[in-house]
Formats: C-alpha cells, structure tokens, sequence
C-alpha cells in the first residue's frame, strides 16, 4: 500500500496544480467581469470546469480561494517584474510597476479589497512585498542599519504602502493614472527616508527623537 502512494504522488500533484491553477483563474475572470467577490462556487467551479467538491477540497470555501486567487495573480504577474530588474532600477520604476500592476486589475483588487476577504489579502499582500522593501531599505541603507531596524523599517514601509495602494485602488478617480500616483509615492518615500537617514550616523539610531 505505501508503495503504491509513493508511485501516484506525482501525477496526482500535477493533477491538484491544474485544478487549483483553473479554479484561481477561473474567479479572476468572474469578479473581474462581474465587478464584485459575491460570485457563486458552483459559478467558479464551472468556469474551471471541475466540481463544486473538489473546491471545498483545495480551498475549503470561497474566501479561501478568493485570497489565493489574488496573491496567485501577484506572484504571477507583479513579483516577476519587481524581481526582474538591473542594479540600476530606481525606486520609482519599481513603484511605477506595481502601480500598472493593481491599476491593470483594479475591478478584481477593488472587490477583493472592499469585501469578505479585504484583511486577508492585505496581509498576504505585505508578505508578498515584504521582501521587496527589506531590499530596498538594504540599499538605502547598506549595513548601517542593525538588523532588526532593516525589518522593522522594511515592515513600516510595506504596512504603509499597503495602505497606501488600497486608498488608491478602491477610492481613486476612474481611470487610475499610475505615473501620477507613483509620483506622490516616490514624494512621500522621499520624505520619510530623508528624515531617517541623519540618524544612521548617530550612536541613538535605535531611538530617533
């Protein structure tokens, strides 16, 4: 018996990656084309074309899948581009991406972000770019910064600029204009990372006044 698991692992793992691939696509298309998160299982389940059971199997309910859907669509298509990039890019192509990014799907982020599942996928979209601005801060900053500080600063930067993009996405004049928004986002990172930076040379950094 433990033999013959051993032998299906591979095909049923394929098998589980197309369904859950088809499933997330299939509710990127639906709330997109419906302009709302209240979209039917049995709606996505057809769309993807397997049951309504094996949903509940691979998400366990709607939101489940909702959130993975979103985080899917930006390890697709956003965290390929941000890490695609020469030691040259600056701070603001790096925003300017992800802003064309959320704009290209603001009708799916806006529902995302205005229903069940709005908490959910703010916190996973920190963690997704969290990596993003330790490297940035890292490159601010090199190595005078004590650890902790690079990920303290690193998680300030991506909570705010969460909130940030989510105003943006969901209260921003139709259509979104990404080069405008980056603009103010690159003027505020600005700002805040000239007032930290006179403390990187003190023995208090820990403890700006």
């Amino acid at each position: 018996m433990e033999s013959q698991l051993e032998a299906q692992p591979p095909v049923l793992d394929r098998r589980v990656r197309r369904s859950r691939s088809a499933l997330m696509r299939a509710a990127v298309e639906l709330v997109t084309a419906r302009g709302t998160s209240a979209v039917p299982l049995s709606d996505i389940a057809e769309a993807a074309d397997v049951s309504r059971r094996v949903v509940y199997q691979h998400f366990g309910d709607r939101d489940a899948l909702l959130l993975e859907a979103g985080l899917d669509l930006a390890r697709r298509e956003l965290l390929p581009r941000l890490a695609d990039v020469s030691p040259g890019t600056t701070t603001r192509e790096r925003a300017l991406a992800t802003a064309r990014h959320f704009a290209g799907h603001r009708v799916f982020y806006r529902a995302l972000l205005t229903g069940s599942c709005a908490f959910a996928l703010d916190r996973g979209l920190i963690g997704l770019l969290l990596p993003v601005n330790r490297q940035h801060v890292h490159d601010m900053f090199g190595d005078r910064l004590d650890p902790q500080i690079v990920e303290d600063l690193a998680t300030y930067l991506a909570g705010g600029g969460s909130a940030f993009f989510t105003t943006w996405i969901v209260e921003g004049a139709e259509p979104l204009d990404p080069e405008a928004f980056t603009d103010r986002l690159v003027r505020t990172l600005s700002v805040l990372l000239t007032a930290l930076r006179p403390t990187t040379s003190t023995s208090d950094a820990e403890a700006p006044r």
